[in-house]
């Protein structure tokens, strides 16, 4: 068995096309993990880790996938995560149970958008990473501009380990600025790194930069600073220690460089996972609340003790729920019983086992630090898995709120169940995924992160539950009111000989503040008593419909005055039935008009995209209410119907280059301008 110390759980994370599963595909194929290397968008089978069809075909990946690798004498547990801001969830979850990470960066882009959420998250979770300069033979590529941009944009510190030798076409491999030597790498996949001599030509501006990242260095150590300023050479080992601690304590940022694509760099950067990225003793202590005592509690990664685990994501396999789950205290074996301290209920584990991309291998037990799949056991994404004799409660996984709503209405009635078993298994995957049902329309609402975020569940559950549906924008729920007072006076009277029909209300209707009042002012014995509920009934009934549209009625105050009744004729379904045509009259005379939903938005932008957003703002009817600055952001407060927000959140990612982020809650009703009621339908 490995040694705890020499375990890596391990994330590639990064913005979309940066390179993640490319390199992803070079680190197992240089461990001898696999034994031919396939590309994104090749012509063979895929990357190892897009084992889903559906990221295949569009070279994308949705899911994050794990897979065990051995690189010299350390076990690196590797999660290649999403890189689209549509699939943040999956970068969240993983970062939340790994111990380490790779932040990669294209050599062109540089720091884009999601890097700067990566960060963000790596730092909620204080996450020590890597950061990993690819595609160093792409047209324009400035690794040194892109170090640069990783203090300026994150605020971090990067410390460059390495200098290209020759970028774009000319792009040789890397100068090693710890040894002083040449790295390049030979052979039809770069599997053999070849040490030299730096070229003569390169040799000054590799001197400086080491000297740079000395100095750097010195900042974190006085022992090297008095090294440094006797004139003498830094000791190598000196060098890694104070790598591997500012590392670990995230006051610095190790920076490679190389070609994934290429096959130069990466077994550098595999060097660098096992010297300066945290096994799972070496991590900040996770901490647990106690759920009877509500005490906190510190869980330490002691295989011996009970066992504290975090159900961190959930798939449906062949044989039922595969739950991915993190052990953070504690040795499982299969068979045994574990308390799910939300549901206060126990499981057993029957299988578990090791996951390799879309593979499984059996194990009979696993230990702290390692993540495995557990099958067939009852949980929910974020659940707390331990020994029957603790009940902790480990902190869960921040999903974020959706930002978009389709609505669906099936094509068949066979597509109805279909439907329905495909949402359930995706909500229990995927926490961003919401799903209800519109009490008005009856139209199924799935919401989530964004419309390729979306249309990637409504393919899978064509292709996987052979199910379809009718795609459309939900339906505003607009609101009919009145805009002045108005009188009714409504009998009802039918006789069919015998014992007949009749009814007969006074009163009238006015705009009021609340949804609906109703108040009695029917002078004793005019209406019988027992007819009064029947006619403030009735009146409820006729909110139900509008006289304009057909939208609900609210914000209306009606008053009944007088009426008559007939000892033989009346009855509480007739007043109940004069009641609603008499608020019809009165409601058709008041002006009615219709109310739509405003929403309170507030949206967080970098400065420079700030006019442009202000501007489409105002394009949907938006009212600013003003702006704060936040960091180096602009946070813009505004109210916006909500007819108008359709599809704000692909408009907002253009504009800003995905930089933005917005929220958006219900404020209030407020009239809709005259001019676009007839638009309504």
């Amino acid at each position: 068995m490995i040694p705890l110390d020499h375990v890596r759980n391990l994330g590639i994370s990064a913005h979309i096309d940066a390179g993640k599963t490319t390199l992803s595909e070079r680190i197992l194929y240089y461990s001898g993990k696999i034994h031919k290397i396939e590309e994104v968008r090749g012509d063979g089978g895929g990357a190892t880790m897009d084992y889903m069809e559906l990221e295949r075909e569009k070279g994308i990946s949705i899911t994050s996938a794990a897979i065990t690798c051995f690189w010299d004498d350390t076990q690196i547990n590797l999660i290649d995560t999403p890189g689209h801001v549509d699939f943040t969830i999956e970068v969240e979850r993983s970062l939340r149970v790994l111990d380490g990470a790779i932040l990669v960066l294209c050599a062109v882009s540089g720091v884009q958008s999601q890097s700067i959420s990566v960060n963000r998250q790596m730092k909620r979770y204080q996450v020590p990473y890597l950061a990993f300069i690819n595609k160093l033979d792409r047209v324009g590529a400035n690794p040194l501009q892109v170090v640069d941009t990783l203090k300026q944009k994150l605020g971090i510190n990067p410390v460059a380990l390495q200098y290209p030798i020759g970028l774009e076409n000319q792009f040789e491999g890397v100068i090693n600025l710890i040894e002083m030597q040449a790295h390049y790498f030979e052979g039809d996949n770069g599997e053999h790194r070849v040490s030299q001599p730096i070229p003569q030509a390169l040799q000054a501006e590799a001197q400086t930069a080491r000297e740079q990242m000395l100095d750097q260095l010195s900042l974190l150590s006085d022992q090297l600073t008095e090294i440094l300023l006797s004139g003498e050479d830094a000791p190598k080992q000196l060098i890694l220690d104070i790598l591997r601690r500012g590392t670990l304590n995230r006051e610095l940022t190790p920076v490679l460089m190389g070609s994934a694509l290429k096959n130069k760099g990466v077994q550098d950067l595999l060097d660098a996972v096992g010297r300066y990225l945290p096994s799972p003793v070496e991590r900040e202590r996770v901490t647990a609340t106690e759920v009877s005592t509500e005490q906190v509690v510190t869980v330490y990664p002691n295989p011996d003790d009970p066992v504290v685990a975090l159900a961190f994501k959930l798939i449906e396999d062949t044989y039922g729920q595969l739950t991915y789950a993190r052990l953070y205290s504690g040795t499982l074996h299969k068979g045994d019983r574990l308390y799910n301290s939300r549901t206060q209920q126990l499981v057993r584990v029957n299988r578990m086992v090791r996951l390799e991309a879309d593979k499984r291998i059996e194990l009979d037990s696993a230990t702290v630090g390692e993540i495995v799949g557990l099958l067939g056991v009852e949980c929910a994404s974020g659940d707390t898995l331990c020994s029957p004799e603790v009940n902790l409660s480990l902190e869960g996984i921040l999903a974020p709120e959706p930002v978009m709503t389709l609505a669906l209405t099936p094509n068949s009635q066979e597509d109805i169940d279909r439907i329905s078993k495909a949402l359930h298994r995706f909500v229990q995957e995927d926490p961003t995924l919401h799903v209800k049902t519109d009490p008005e329309s009856n139209k199924t609402l799935i919401s989530g992160m964004g419309e390729l975020h979306l249309n990637i569940y409504l393919e899978r559950m064509k292709r996987e539950y052979h199910a379809d549906a009718y795609v459309s924008a939900p339906a505003v729920a607009y609101r009919e009111t009145i805009t002045q007072s108005a009188a009714f006076d409504y009998t009802l009277e039918h006789q069919m000989g015998g014992a007949g029909q009749y009814a007969h209300v006074v009163g009238r209707i006015e705009p009021s503040k609340t949804p609906f009042v109703f108040e009695n002012r029917v002078a004793a014995g005019v209406i019988p008593d027992q007819f009064i509920p029947a006619c403030e009934q009735g009146f409820q009934d006729a909110l139900t419909t509008g006289w304009l549209k057909g939208y609900p009625i609210k914000g209306v105050k009606v008053i009944l005055e007088g009426g008559s009744a007939r000892p033989t004729d009346s009855s509480e379904m007739t007043f109940r039935f004069a009641a609603r045509r008499g608020f019809e009259q009165g409601f058709a005379l008041a002006q009615p008009t219709l109310l739509e939903p405003m929403m309170r938005l507030e949206v967080e932008t970098p400065s420079e995209f700030l006019g442009p957003i202000q501007g489409k703002l105002l394009s949907r009817r938006a009212l600013l209410l003003g702006s704060e600055t936040r960091n180096n952001d602009v946070a813009i407060q505004a109210e916006a119907p909500l007819a108008e927000m359709f599809g704000y959140s692909t408009e907002l990612r253009s504009l800003s280059h995905g930089m933005a982020t917005f929220s958006m809650e219900f404020a209030e009703y407020r009239p809709l301008p005259d001019h676009l009621i007839s638009e309504i339908k």
